[in-house]
């Protein structure tokens, strides 16, 4: 076959963050284990030699790159049973499960690593920062408040939590953290950031640009790309844009000494994905279509997706606030658990559209099962009968698998003005770097990115044929009931007044989105048109976008 869409390492590339975050953290974890000193304590409580534990420590590493989480675990867990006295295992071990949507094992892994850590207040912030990053916050928020109820808490877990209280729209909370974390480290640069941006969200901004002209004096790297990031939103909120861009540029120079061993893999995902463009058709589409009768049983689902900063979050918060429908935010569990497995069971490395292709009904029903049951342990209830969004912008490229496993899925395109899009994407704090946010350290490159994602749409849409929707950001804060009347019955859900108040409902949960603090106010105007203060920049890449303006219906 002549597709060249290659399937191996696809959640790693797309979701390139949080694995690289992971496959970093378990490779200095591996390392940090081949210690004289740690192995001095392994043999006063087991018989277990270094080459032996390695091996099944590298099993578990080798598990975990290839998408094989159970893997991973059973060889953790078969380490920890080797090595009960090491901690780090424990936690290691705790930190997958967390991954894997499995908090309960989490906890558990984590309560027997704090019983033997010898550093309590470490392991209880380390504890609590895994918890955030897979995204179980109330764990999270259980761990850091026992960490500072500690009379040796350290500043940044102060601010950690405050992070934390803040994403929950606890403002009062926070602020009470970031001013204890002061009092102990006046000049922590950490807590300063997090008091700039505090009073930035509440329209102080001559003050939040006092505090950050504080932040950029310290050595610490990231803290200091996060300021001046945060110090551009300021500039730009005072209408000082040339000052705003500038101040951007600052924070993508510091980023760019750390971006070439990204740039190539990203580029070279990015052909994939083009070469995919040509591969897929109409035919094949319907023969997927045409299997709908034997994977069973029918689900109510609906992906959206579109492009980051192309209004996802506000359409999800609008829909997740109806009673008969729920969402899951960014997670990797469609990847993990229904594509992952179908791509193993395949031999020889196939690319993506054989995979699907080929795939049988019965793994498919497997992949269908394991992704709900996944979803359902993560958001920790039932779906029911419920209509699930799953909300993953610039999933575009997973279209083709969505439609494989569930033929009945539905999909949601969120679109906006593709310069505002742009102008967005580049003005958004990309702090760790990745393969894909390499794209946004130059206007240049932002454009480019948008083009590739969004064609990647254009090329998909009229093989979905009654079967996606386009909702546009600028209709969606323009006409609110008349946009969410005509989503709901696209997805075939009942008017709810509710939806109407979509502002209320996201003051009640954890938006991981970088716009959770906006979508927690009712709708406002201000983000359209926002381009047109930094024209001058955008000017030279228009051409470009032209093709987009036009098909997405902005042209001028």
């Amino acid at each position: 076959m002549s597709k060249r869409f290659s399937a191996n390492g696809s959640e790693e590339r797309m979701k390139t963050t949080s694995r690289k975050t992971k496959l970093c953290c378990l490779s200095s974890f591996l390392r940090s284990l081949r210690t004289v000193d740690y192995f001095d304590v392994m043999k006063r409580w087991q018989p277990v030699s270094e080459s032996s534990l390695n091996r099944i420590l590298q099993a578990a590493e080798e598990a975990w790159q290839s998408g094989d989480p159970q893997q991973a675990i059973e060889q953790l867990d078969r380490a920890s049973r080797l090595a009960p006295a090491d901690y780090r295992i424990l936690l290691r071990l705790g930190q997958i499960y967390g991954f894997c949507y499995d908090y309960v094992s989490a906890e558990k892994s984590f309560e027997k690593a704090l019983r033997i850590a010898p550093n309590k207040n470490e392991m209880l912030a380390a504890v609590a920062r895994h918890s955030t990053d897979f995204a179980d916050h109330k764990l999270a928020e259980l761990y850091f408040q026992r960490s500072t109820e500690r009379d040796d808490v350290k500043p940044e877990t102060l601010v950690r939590l405050a992070e934390l209280y803040e994403h929950l729209h606890r403002v009062e909370e926070a602020s009470s953290l970031i001013e204890r974390a002061l009092q102990s480290d006046a000049a922590h640069p950490l807590a300063l950031l997090a008091r700039a941006r505090l009073e930035r969200q509440a329209g102080h901004l001559e003050e939040s640009e006092r505090l950050l002209r504080s932040v950029l004096i310290t050595t610490d790297r990231e803290t200091k790309i996060r300021g001046y990031y945060e110090l551009g939103l300021v500039l730009d909120g005072q209408k000082r844009y040339d000052e705003a861009m500038s101040t951007f540029l600052e924070a993508k120079a510091m980023l760019r000494v750390e971006a070439a061993p990204l740039i190539e893999p990203f580029k070279a995902l990015r052909a994939r994905l083009t070469r995919m463009q040509s591969s897929i058709s109409a035919g094949m589409f319907q023969r997927w279509f045409d299997a709908s009768p034997a994977l069973q049983p029918p689900r109510r689902l609906a992906l959206l997706c579109g492009h980051p900063r192309s209004g996802t979050t506000l359409l999800e918060q609008v829909l997740d606030s109806h009673p008969d429908i729920t969402s899951v935010e960014e997670t990797n569990i469609f990847t993990t658990y229904a594509y992952n497995p179908l791509a193993r069971r395949a031999e020889g490395g196939p690319l993506m559209l054989e995979v699907l292709e080929s795939a049988a009904h019965s793994a498919l029903n497997q992949s269908r099962q394991n992704y709900f049951s996944t979803v359902e342990l993560h958001l920790g209830r039932s779906i029911g009968h419920r209509m699930l969004i799953d909300k993953n912008p610039s999933f575009n490229f997973f279209i083709p698998a969505y439609v494989r496993v569930f033929p009945e899925v539905k999909i949601l395109a969120a679109l906006r003005d593709p310069r505002d899009v742009c102008l967005s994407c580049f003005m958004q704090p990309i702090i760790p770097l990745s393969q894909r946010s390499t794209a946004y350290l130059s206007i240049s490159d932002t454009v480019e990115e948008y083009v590739a994602t969004m064609a990647i749409w254009r090329t998909l849409k009229p093989l979905l044929q009654h079967r996606s929707l386009e909702v546009h950001y600028e209709d969606l804060v323009g006409d609110l009931e008349a946009v969410s009347r005509r989503t709901l019955g696209f997805l075939g859900v009942s008017w709810d007044e509710r939806v109407m108040h979509f502002d209320a409902h996201a003051r009640t949960k954890r938006v991981r989105s970088p716009t959770y603090a906006d979508v927690t106010k009712p709708i406002s105007t201000r983000a359209m048109g926002r381009w047109r203060n930094y024209q001058k920049y955008l000017e030279p890449h228009l051409e470009k976008l032209d093709p987009f303006l036009k098909a997405f219906g902005y042209a001028d």
